[in-house]
């Protein structure tokens, strides 16, 4: 007997996240996109049936919009997965990043509520983590994180800004830091899951490209403890990733032949890859993630996160081709 298809209700699959979820769901024969009759979309009700018919809801929306979404769901089985940063430090949702930790996997098939990780937070976190864990970096110790990304993860009025709206000329700058009141959005989400004692420096910009990012973590070694050396560090995270699917650590043959590191390198997949460089005659590290800010930074992340819930294999869907097709 033929498995039943699993109901996905993407509420919000107009934006980016959304269109790049649907593309890697639409193709699957184990699922059933429910849409609302388009005659219907401006109706609460409707809204309100499709939250409650889904086996699992994906929330695509704002902070507030995704709060409200939550609200209207009264069927107690109803699954859900908020790619918005409205549950992303809640002690009641489960963080959607399989790879946190051990036991992390376990914990986003059981779930009932998943908050999807934002795209700065995966690369930031994937980086600090094991090393706070492993006791090689203090939780207390002063975290700085620079990053760059694609204007796609702005959303619209950044994309519009770098691509122009209705042909006329795009108004964006070729690179620009922004987030400089150093409130972002994503800090609480790194202190929490990174592990840290105190929320960490972190500086956003953005690129005139449209998808990619890199964030990175200057380390000065000789100021930890334990005086780690740039081969324990990349030791650490390669014992803590190992067998991981998505999450991949650079050698040190492969760090040291680098030149120069684009941003770019991973789009169109699920992909995290972390190096390790450094200079030891001075005692500094940098720690670099790589990872597509719309892949494993958003929609990856969640079809991940809907492959663990629903018992299926974790990267169906998630295969290169499929994800280079959803980013087109």
């Amino acid at each position: 007997m033929a498995e039943a298809k699993a109901r996905i209700f993407i509420d919000g699959d107009a934006g980016t996240t959304g269109l790049q979820i649907r593309a890697r769901l639409e193709p699957r024969a184990d699922i059933e996109l429910l849409r609302i009759d388009p005659a219907r979309r401006k109706d609460a009700e409707a809204r309100a049936e499709m939250l409650n018919a889904a086996d699992v809801v994906i929330l695509c929306l704002p902070d507030d919009a995704a709060r409200e979404a939550v609200a209207l769901i009264t069927t107690p089985q109803v699954r859900v997965i908020d790619a918005s940063t409205a549950h992303r430090t809640s002690g009641s949702w489960v963080y959607g990043l399989p790879e946190l930790s051990p036991v992390q996997r376990a914990a986003v098939a059981s779930a009932l509520r998943v908050s999807n990780p934002g795209c700065y937070p995966t690369g930031a976190v994937l980086l600090l983590r094991p090393l706070v864990d492993a006791g090689m970096l203090p939780a207390a110790h002063p975290i700085t994180i620079n990053a760059v990304s694609g204007y796609t993860g702005g959303g619209r009025k950044m994309i519009e800004e770098f691509e122009g709206v209705d042909g006329t000329a795009p108004a964006g700058h070729p690179f620009r830091l922004y987030g400089l009141g150093l409130a972002h959005k994503h800090v609480p989400e790194i202190h929490l899951h990174g592990g840290l004692a105190h929320p960490p420096l972190f500086v956003p910009s953005v690129g005139r490209f449209a998808q990619g990012m890199l964030v990175s973590v200057p380390l000065a070694l000789r100021a930890l403890p334990s005086k780690p050396g740039i081969a324990d560090l990349r030791a650490a995270l390669t014992e803590r990733y190992r067998g991981e699917r998505f999450v991949e650590v650079a050698d040190a043959a492969e760090t040291a032949a680098l030149a120069s590191l684009a941003p770019e390198g991973l789009n169109g997949t699920n992909r995290v890859r972390l190096h390790v460089f450094g200079n030891e005659d001075d005692g500094h590290a940098v720690l670099v993630a790589l990872l597509d800010n719309l892949g494993k930074g958003a929609s990856g992340a969640a079809v991940q996160s809907l492959n663990l819930m629903l018992g299926r294999d974790e990267a169906l869907g998630l295969e290169e081709g499929t994800a280079a097709a959803a980013a087109a």
